[in-house]
């Protein structure tokens, strides 16, 4: 395959180096792969490869610094402190070894715009097509979560004054014009202020349980159950959607790759995913222990609800441009997909043409509106992203770049006994994947209908807020 190139339907691939190390100080981008990029720095047309490792850290950590913080404690109330220590590292080590994966593995086929086109490289058009399926709910899921936490916010604010679901329209509007922005590098001043406003808003609620003698929304007099456990003792339905919801605080790495496709250096992507997830490993151990410490079994989901009334208020007016920027990311990189596979190798990719316009707007509004639905139809936070994790993350995230590795790494099969291990431990990160995929989707879907036995949901485009139902 060496000095060839692959054309398949129509999207054209460069080659992988020949016995790839999967490392990218070995894959050098020199001007014969940069023909391969999916945009071209060409005169005359929109330059969309403008973004730096710095900018692009900070989009990776506006990606999965957000929503996942805000339902990590509660999660730990359900396995307990030590598990749930447990499981944010091991799963932050595993998304972060994914994120690598996949970048190497872009930067190895460099007309890869999406997991998508590398899904075709591994698996032919029709694991594109069901992988891009997954991508887009994926992402319209997530957005979704987005777009009802900044709803959980004005309600916040103030006093419940709207119907939630006018509240989560007035979000969906928002976050329609901040998608809307065509290239990463105008977002990346969105992406800067969101990651400060989230972080400083979950700092200020850490800061605030400790300074209580009691929980919030524990009775304020009188004896009461803590709730606070090194190890709990879940049912498998409540455990599994736990686990689920904090393996999907950090999965969002396939959104990192169509950042990839827009950077000057895409050799520079391990760097900016180091960063990222470095800072994003220690705040939410930090963060979630401290929380569940302080608040026990009465911790809020969101958890920005956890501190009492004055500070619930002052953390979301803080944190409402995180929760809205989050959103907006999400909702542009599922557009973007859409746009690029519509338009691949045609003019309008790149020019300023009607055609360009609309479909990309369209594409926007309608990301939009489809998490606006999913919003409104889900109303509790952490079994949005429970669900999330466990039906579209756990194969997107974690099973297809197991295959991506075993498919550049076929050589390690019959390889040194380090190499060996190392290569049935990718075929053990796919099993895990289809348990989650199965186990997980199973358990939300189970939370989400004693749910609405117990009446904790009042029923889809309800004007009730669930914001604090866990």
């Amino acid at each position: 395959m060496s000095g060839k190139t692959s054309e398949k339907g129509g999207d054209t691939i460069s080659p992988a180096p020949a016995r790839s190390s999967g490392s990218i100080d070995a894959v050098k981008l020199g001007d014969a792969d940069d023909a391969f990029e999916v945009f071209k720095k060409q005169e005359g047309q929109v330059d969309f490869r403008t973004v730096s490792w710095i900018h692009a850290s900070v989009i990776f950590l506006k990606i999965i610094f957000a929503t996942g913080v805000l339902t990590i404690p509660s999660a730990m109330y359900v396995l307990g402190a030590f598990p749930g220590a447990v499981n944010v590292l091991g799963w932050q080590f595993l998304n972060t070894y994914c994120a690598i994966v996949q970048g190497n593995f872009r930067n190895s086929h460099p007309g890869c715009h999406s997991i998508a086109d590398m899904a075709h490289v591994v698996g032919g058009s029709w694991l594109r097509e069901v992988v891009g399926v997954f991508f887009l709910v994926t992402y319209a899921i997530v957005g979704a979560s987005g777009i009802f936490g900044a709803s959980t916010a004005l309600n916040a604010l103030s006093n419940h004054a709207v119907c939630t679901n006018y509240f989560m329209l007035i979000a969906t509007i928002a976050v329609f014009i901040l998608a809307s922005a065509r290239k990463f590098e105008k977002i990346a001043w969105l992406t800067w202020a969101g990651f400060i406003s989230v972080f400083v808003a979950v700092f200020i609620v850490v800061v605030g349980v400790t300074t209580r003698d009691r929980p919030a929304a524990a009775p304020q007099t009188g004896d009461y159950e803590f709730g606070y456990y090194a190890i709990g003792h879940p049912t498998f339905v409540a455990a599994i959607t736990s686990v689920s919801t904090i393996f999907c605080s950090g999965a969002g790495t396939s959104a990192f790759l169509p950042v990839i496709s827009e950077m000057r250096r895409p050799r520079d992507y391990n760097k900016a995913v180091y960063l990222c997830m470095g800072i994003v490993t220690a705040s939410y151990l930090a963060f979630s222990l401290v929380v569940y410490r302080w608040c026990g079994k009465w911790v809020a989901s969101p958890s920005l609800g956890s501190a009492g009334d004055t500070i619930k208020k002052v953390a979301y007016g803080i944190g409402f441009v995180g929760l809205l920027v989050s959103a907006c990311l999400y909702v542009h990189v599922a557009a973007k997909y859409l746009f690029v596979r519509m338009l691949r190798n045609s003019r309008h990719l790149q020019q300023n043409s009607a055609v360009h316009w609309s479909l990309w707007l369209a594409c926007t509004f309608g990301m939009s509106v489809v998490g606006f639905l999913i919003a409104s139809g889900i109303p509790i936070f952490n079994y949005l992203l429970a669900l999330a994790g466990s039906l579209t993350f756990a194969p997107l995230a974690l099973g297809l770049p197991g295959y991506l590795w075993i498919h550049d790494h076929g050589h390690y099969r019959t390889g040194t006994w380090w190499r060996v291990l190392v290569y049935y431990l990718n075929w053990l990160m796919i099993l895990l994947a289809v348990f989650l995929t199965i186990g997980g989707t199973y358990g939300v879907i189970q939370n989400i209908i004693d749910a609405y036995a117990r009446g904790e949901i009042d029923r889809a485009f309800s004007c009730a807020d669930n914001s604090n139902s866990s």
